[in-house]
């Protein structure tokens, strides 16, 4: 099995997605922003919390390709950015 850096490598998206990642990520702060993507009392950790929010991208990511109404790109972004962050705290860990 791959690591999980390494399924981030692999990700094919949108650059104007992933700009927009990456300028949200240079003022990303863990608790609020997790807190509000995934509802848990207790933080995870980064690798288990990186896991989820590949997850909840990957369900956005199939919305944005099936045009779907529901689609929301604020919410994608703010996902993208979350993975950036925590990808940072995993490298910076290991």
């Amino acid at each position: 099995m791959k690591d999980v850096l390494g399924l981030l490598t692999e990700m094919r998206r949108p650059r104007l997605l992933i700009r927009a990642a990456r300028i949200g990520a240079e003022d990303y702060r863990r608790t609020p922003q997790l807190h509000r993507l995934l509802g848990q009392g207790s933080l995870p950790r980064p690798g288990a919390a990186l896991m989820k929010l590949i997850e909840i991208e990957a369900l956005l990511d199939d919305c944005r390709r099936g045009d779907d109404a529901a689609y929301s790109v604020s919410r994608h972004v703010e996902v993208l950015t979350a993975m950036m962050g925590e990808a940072r705290i995993l490298s910076d860990a290991g």
